[in-house]
């Protein structure tokens, strides 16, 4: 049963299935089909989010367990809707002693009947990077301890951690000598600053508490999805949104075999970033991604290119750092591969260097993949089965890597693509192995480089830095815009539509509001001028690049009414920008120092009533612009083609700042009283919902054909048709139409546009 539009809702401990259940009146009130769940599989006792999954094949008793999912989806069953759930198939949980898996492990080593769940390097005890000191000074200070628990004994530290001890040693636990104990176990305790260097075992990116999973082993994939196939074959849910597929070795076999399993009638999308230019193949067997490349897509239209050159000019002016974003990213890359994966990427050269023929040097092999890495323009290639558009990358990577090789090794970068190619020396076995270590690189790397790196070091305008966007790019023409709707309506009409999510950077109304400064750089310029003026006297040596995008933030996220939360919202956010950009603080090094001095300048000015009076005055000057933006990428996800998503509680005004802001408990009881007296952005949505009720097959089967506007670049308009139901629509996306601009729709009566958006930016109708 393919949704008609998902409502996405984050289960943990203090919002469990049974709160679920009483709102579903109030989803079912306002059109959604189906709820989309965050992971629902035991998690990590407290998790807020469930993707540290602890044991894949039962429900998490936290959120209410079985019992309490079962009875959540009777509710929904029984007014005729459904339920998607998030699936986490790349890795699992590792921290603490609450994951049975893992512990088998730990305590039988190889010989564990869960060794193979794990991508682990056997050649070496496994390396759990926990103490915050050397082994030795650890067992100097006595705080590794030997404690009986559980009927068992276990290996402690600092008092908090455990990890069991083998089978052989639990008759007499020698307490005396720990080292001595310590060295017969399957495992090694080591200073967590080594796992960079020395982890052998693999990692959901930088994150040592997630094991990466050995999905492509037949038997575990049928371990770890036994429940998802179970709850599918019983009727309880309807498919899945599949988390960081590009995390396993073989994504494609992967979501075949998913397919295969779950049947043709189950909706999977899958959590993808596409690069610029990249497109989803077909051959995946999935209905598409889960959306980022929707929200980039939108988000991109709403800025003005005019904004482009001079937003940039202003940031280099602030900052000193550079107007574009290439040399960060590039620079961000060659960071991280030179300090935070420094052990996956020898592993990579060392299985290229068992299968590199005579006269390629391991020196030459490691310089030829760093500086692949370094430029790579998409997550990863998927190997010789894989789609066509594969070659294409490689040629990509080729010529953007020639100006970073050392002279006379071209033909050493050229072997790894044609090992990438699945061609090349070596066995079979060695050549995937080799290949299978550098797709599950290049993934990460793109993503810390880019996403966790580059986008909090790069402040040209922040409503381009998110999940998925391509920053270096300001706008998409409408022309360009039309091309892949077309391109969507074609192949993916039933991928998720998206523009607010667990994991942006940013709101969708903190997005639309920032956007507005893309069609006003002048004037924007004038008041971060007024807005330094204020701020200098009780800055106390902050950056000004870093104070610029404080700016932003504080005028993306301001609310209609401040709350004595609002202050430590913006600290919260500021921390971990500060962390993440890692110039002048890092989550492995925290410059408390410094972080305190900005997060005094953020209290100072939410407390100053120059800047309040400042920021609320340029607020009410933009504020029908951003209106608009957000009223037009409502209308956009609800009429486009695909599945529309709705981000918990984004139906009202979503200006979230980045996890775990964006996760903050919603106010339910004041959205079911807003439906007898909807704000514009709620009405657009009832009444777009209310449209695709009444019209399933239209909405989701839908054509897609542009219409012309006379006069105007600057409007959207479009129709869809399926059978003898229309769907015209048009939405302005600036106030430059001019009295007389004409829409032309492929079929139907020409429309003026100055009479249908005389009271919206948004118009539509269904005949």
């Amino acid at each position: 049963m393919i949704p008609r539009a998902t409502y996405r809702l984050q289960f943990y401990k203090d919002f469990t299935f049974a709160d679920a259940e009483e709102i579903v009146p109030y989803l079912d009130r306002l059109g959604i089909s189906h709820i989309y769940a965050s992971p629902i599989t035991t998690a990590a006792p407290g998790s807020t989010h469930g993707y540290d999954v602890v044991d894949p094949t039962s429900i998490n008793p936290e959120l209410g367990g079985e019992e309490g999912f079962r009875s959540l989806v009777k509710v929904l069953r029984a007014r005729g809707m459904g339920m998607i759930i998030d699936i986490v198939p790349n890795h699992m949980g590792v921290a603490g002693d609450t994951n049975p898996w893992w512990n088998d492990v730990l305590r039988h080593g190889r010989a564990s009947d869960y060794a193979e769940i794990f991508d682990i390097d056997w050649s070496r005890p496994i390396v759990l990077p926990v103490l915050g000191t050397s082994l030795t000074q650890a067992l100097a200070e006595g705080v590794i301890k030997v404690e009986h628990r559980n009927e068992r004994w276990w290996i402690t530290a600092y008092g908090e951690q455990h990890f069991p001890l083998r089978d052989e040693d639990q008759n007499a636990p020698d307490r005396e000598r720990i080292g001595a104990l310590l060295a017969r176990q399957h495992y090694r305790l080591a200073l967590w600053r080594t796992a960079n260097d020395e982890l052998n075992w693999r990692r959901f990116f930088a994150i040592n508490e997630l094991a990466g999973v050995r999905i492509e082993d037949p038997a575990v994939f049928e371990k770890t999805h036994q429940l998802y196939f179970r709850l599918h074959a019983e009727g309880l849910i309807d498919g899945v949104r599949v988390d960081h597929v590009d995390g396993l070795t073989d994504p494609l076999s992967y979501c075949r075999a998913l397919r295969e399993r779950l049947g043709p009638d189950a909706w999977i999308v899958i959590e993808k970033i596409l690069g610029p230019g990249e497109a989803l193949s077909e051959e995946w067997a999935v209905n598409g991604t889960s959306g980022y490349d929707f929200m980039e897509d939108v988000a991109a239209l709403l800025h003005d290119p005019a904004g482009a050159a001079p937003l940039g000019a202003l940031w280099h002016d602030v900052s000193g750092r550079p107007a574009e974003l290439h040399s960060e990213e590039l620079l961000a890359r060659q960071q991280l591969l030179a300090w935070q994966f420094t052990g996956q990427l020898e592993g990579c050269v060392d299985a290229f260097a068992r299968i590199a023929p005579d006269g390629v040097t391991r020196a030459m092999l490691r310089r030829a993949v760093e500086r692949l890495l370094w430029v790579f323009p998409v997550y990863r290639t998927y190997g010789p089965d894989a789609p066509a558009s594969d070659a294409a990358i490689r040629k990509e990577t080729r010529s953007r890597v020639a100006p970073h090789l050392p002279p006379g090794e071209e033909k050493v970068a050229d072997l790894i693509l044609e090992w990438l190619a699945g061609n090349g020396s070596g066995s079979v076995e060695e050549r995937a192995d080799a290949v299978r270590r550098f797709q599950q690189l290049s993934a990460p790397i793109a993503a810390k480089a880019l996403e966790d790196t580059a986008f909090y070091r790069y402040g040209r305008l922040l409503s381009r830095n998110d999940v998925g966007f391509d920053a270096a790019r300001m706008t998409m023409e409408p022309s360009t815009f039309h091309e892949r709707m077309i391109a969507r309506a074609r192949h993916w009409p039933r991928a998720m539509l998206t523009t607010a999510t667990h994991d942006h950077k940013r709101g969708e109304d903190t997005r639309a509001r920032l956007a507005v400064l893309s069609s006003m750089p002048m004037r924007w310029r004038e008041t971060v001028v007024g807005w330094e003026a204020i701020a200098e006297p009780m800055s106390s040596d902050v950056d000004r690049g870093d104070r610029y995008m404080l700016f932003q933030s504080l005028l993306g996220a301001w609310p209609d009414r401040l709350t004595d939360d609002f202050a430590d919202r913006i600290s919260a956010w500021q921390t971990k920008a500060l962390r993440e950009a890692k110039l002048r603080s890092s989550w492995e090094a925290p410059n408390e120092d410094y972080e305190t001095r900005c997060n005094d300048l953020a209290r100072a000015l939410i407390t100053d009533p120059r800047f309040t009076a400042a920021i609320e005055s340029f607020l009410a000057e933009i504020a029908p612009t951003a209106a608009r933006n957000s009223l037009v990428q409502v209308a956009l996800r609800y009429t486009l083609p695909g599945v529309p998503d709705l981000y918990q509680g984004t139906e009202l005004a979503d200006l979230s700042l980045v996890d775990p802001d964006n996760r903050r408990a919603v106010d339910f009881p004041a959205r079911f009283a807003a439906l007898d007296l909807p704000p514009a952005k709620l009405q657009l949505i009832i009444a777009l919902l209310a449209a695709r009720r009444e019209n399933p097959a239209l909405f989701i089967g839908g054509s897609y054909e542009p219409a012309s506007a006379t006069g105007t670049t600057r409007l959207l308009a479009f129709e869809r048709r399926h059978g003898d139901k229309t769907l015209r629509c048009a939405v302005k996306l600036d106030d430059s139409s001019p009295d007389g601009t004409t829409i032309r729709f492929a079929s139907g009566p020409e429309h003026q546009a100055t009479r249908l958006f005389e009271a919206s930016p948004v118009w539509f109708e269904v005949s």
